[in-house]
Order: C-alpha cells, then sequence, then structure tokens
C-alpha cells in the first residue's frame, strides 16, 4: 500500500520505520506471548520500554540531574491547568505572553485559579510575530512566565527564549524535538505527545526539581508534579502504548543523529517551502519572516474558493490534511520531524503546477 504524504497538525505523521517496528511487536512483543498492550505497567518487561524512552529523552535533550522527566495523561491541553496549579502560590500572579491561540487557552486556565498578567498580546499583529527584547515588562514576584514557543495555528516560532527573573515555562507542544534547545532556561518545558513524540493521549513534562516543592497542599494529589516525579510516572496505569511508542519514535531520532542532525533537515524542508511561497504574491504567508515556524507552514490564497480547491485537489495527489485550522482557515502543512523531505518536494511542485493553472 502507497502511503500519503501526512502534513496533519496532530495526531501527526510518524516515522514509517516505527510503524514497522510496532507493527511487528504488536501482536507478540519479544516473544512474551503477548502485547506490550496487555502487560503489567509494573512488570519488568514494560519497565525498560518505559526507562529507557525516560533515558532516549535525556540523551537528546542533555536533560541534566536536576530535572524530572515526567509522563501524563490529558495532552498539553492539561498542563494548562496543572502548571498554575503546581507552580503559584494563592493569590500570586503569573506573567503571559500572548502570541496565538495555543497561548489563550492557556491563559484562560490560569485566571481561574488566580491573578494573570498578559505581559504581551500580538492581538495587533494579529499574531504573527512574538516580542523582541524591551517590547514587555516582567511582573516583579511573578510565580513564572510563560511563553508558547511555536503556535501550531499561526505558524509563529519564538527564535531564541527570553532570559527572565522567575521561571520560564514553555508549551513545545508543536516542536519539541525539532531544534537544539537548552533545557537549563527553562522552569519547565511540556509537550502533547501527538506532534513529534508518538500518538497522542501522552503529554511530557520535563521539570525543575526544586518547583516540585512549590505545590500547594490544596492541590489534589493527582495532580500534583510531585506525586508522579517520586512514582517516576507509574503513580497510576500510564498510557503504556503511548511511551512504547515514544521510545520507538527516539529511538528513530537518535538513530538519525540526534536532534542536531534533525534540526538540520527540518530547516532544509522549510527553507525550500518558504522559497516558494516568497516567489510569488500568489501565496501570502502570515508571521513575519523572523518569526516563521520550521514545523507549521501556514500560509493564504487570494480567496477562500481557490484554498478549497488547492485542499481537494491537493488531497487527490495524495498531498493529506493542508486545511487551515477552523478558526482562521487557509492552508497549513505541519511538516514535523516525521515529514520526510520527499514530502515537501511533492507538495512544492504541487504548488507550482497549481499557480501556473490558477494564479
Amino acid at each position: 500500500m502507497a502511503r500519503a504524504f501526512n502534513f496533519s497538525a496532530g495526531p501527526a505523521a510518524l516515522p514509517t520505520p516505527v510503524l514497522e517496528q510496532a507493527q511487528a511487536d504488536l501482536v507478540d512483543y519479544q516473544g512474551q506471548g503477548m502485547s506490550i498492550m496487555e502487560m503489567s505497567h509494573r512488570g519488568k518487561t514494560y519497565d525498560a520500554v518505559h526507562q529507557s524512552a525516560i533515558a532516549n529523552l535525556r540523551r537528546l535533550l542533555n536533560i541534566g540531574d536536576d530535572y524530572d522527566v515526567l509522563f501524563l495523561q490529558g495532552g498539553a491541553s492539561c498542563q494548562f491547568a496543572m502548571v498554575p496549579m503546581n507552580l503559584r502560590a494563592p493569590g500570586q500572579v503569573v506573567d503571559y505572553i500572548h502570541t496565538g491561540a495555543w497561548s489563550a487557552k492557556a491563559i484562560k486556565e490560569a485566571r481561574i485559579g488566580g491573578p494573570v498578567n498578559v505581559i504581551w498580546d500580538g492581538k495587533d499583529g494579529n499574531y504573527n510575530r512574538v516580542p523582541k527584547p524591551g517590547e514587555y515588562q516582567e511582573t516583579p514576584g511573578a510565580a513564572y512566565l510563560h511563553i508558547c514557543s511555536n503556535e501550531t495555528i499561526g505558524g509563529v516560532v519564538v527564535p531564541e527564549f527570553p532570559a527572565s527573573a522567575a521561571p520560564l515555562v514553555a508549551d513545545m507542544s508543536s516542536e519539541i524535538l525539532s531544534r537544539v534547545i537548552d533545557v537549563n532556561q527553562f522552569g519547565l518545558i511540556y509537550a502533547g505527545a501527538q506532534k513529534n513524540l508518538g500518538p497522542s493521549g501522552l503529554a511530557l513534562v520535563i521539570i525543575r526539581r526544586d518547583l516540585l516543592e512549590r505545590v500547594p497542599d490544596s492541590v489534589n494529589i493527582f495532580f500534583r508534579y510531585k506525586t508522579h516525579a517520586a512514582e517516576s510516572s507509574l503513580y497510576n496505569t500510564p498510557n503504556t502504548w503511548a511511551i512504547y511508542l515514544l521510545k520507538l519514535v527516539t529511538d528513530w531520532l537518535m538513530n538519525l543523529g540526534g536532534v542536531p542532525a534533525m534540526e538540520k533537515i527540518n530547516r532544509a524542508k522549510a527553507a525550500k517551502l518558504y522559497a516558494t511561497l516568497d516567489a510569488s504574491e500568489f501565496w501570502r504567508v502570515h508571521p513575519v519572516p523572523e518569526n516563521r515556524s520550521i514545523m507549521n507552514v501556514s500560509w493564504r490564497l487570494p480567496s477562500e474558493e481557490l484554498e478549497a480547491r488547492f485542499v481537494k485537489e491537493a488531497d487527490a495527489a495524495g498531498l493529506k490534511a493542508l486545511k487551515g485550522h477552523r478558526s482562521v482557515g487557509g492552508i497549513r502543512a505541519s511538516i514535523y520531524n516525521a515529514c520526510p523531505p520527499e514530502a515537501v518536494d511533492a507538495l512544492v511542485d504541487f504548488m507550482k503546477d497549481f499557480e501556473k493553472r490558477n494564479g
């Protein structure tokens, strides 16, 4: 069966070798006579997978011993609530930078439990950029500063992370493992798995250990990071299948040469696509050039009718899930780690032909 080129924003493409390995292991994992999905999360066989997944992430991101790596449920959306629940004292203010739709959701959740100061808002530019140094002022005594490092919908990325007085918290759902970062710049990083880590139903949290002590006693036990850190994310039955697939994805990435090698591939893919978009006024890219994501490329055509035709014809050509998010329309190509260079090549060829016929 020929596989389509999948540009979905999430659940997104998985590497073909990972899918093939999972297929081979599905019924009988390592001669155990059962699937990894059927095994106890307390058993030695699954524990080896679990610990390997954590070790892979530590190696790929150069995570030090002063950070815990957690596998949690509820996706990044649950983290919108858990971050303020765990890191903010009662009545303490938290700072947020508002760069788009996912920042807005995080801000909404944080406001339920206490005061939020939105220290920069990109509304005037329709969220087509991120702030430059000096464009905002942190709140003295804030519990943390929250950013969304890559807005999936608008295709806007934070190219360099700000130095902050308070611990820096980042939603990296759409770009984790896509470029080299310094984890030591952050107090906490979280990411939904369904873009660059594995399937949906899992969230990764990387938290500096001193922050585990902040959680107020009023927070329910299950919603405390400290609870899950103490049990190596095995306080309850985790999503074992998703963690197994994350282990395979991180194995695949290490075999490619790790994050530096992956970043080189990603930047080449994005550069080719943006060069095509910039070559003609037929295409209108949403973000300003210095804040363009290498993961989510968002653009418009001259009319919604042409956009609908583009999506329909692309789908028929095996280029799937190019319709923009329902809240903004347009076109969006999510070219995550598992999206191969040949997918971008095929998309570029299709775009050039479409413009010739419709421009």
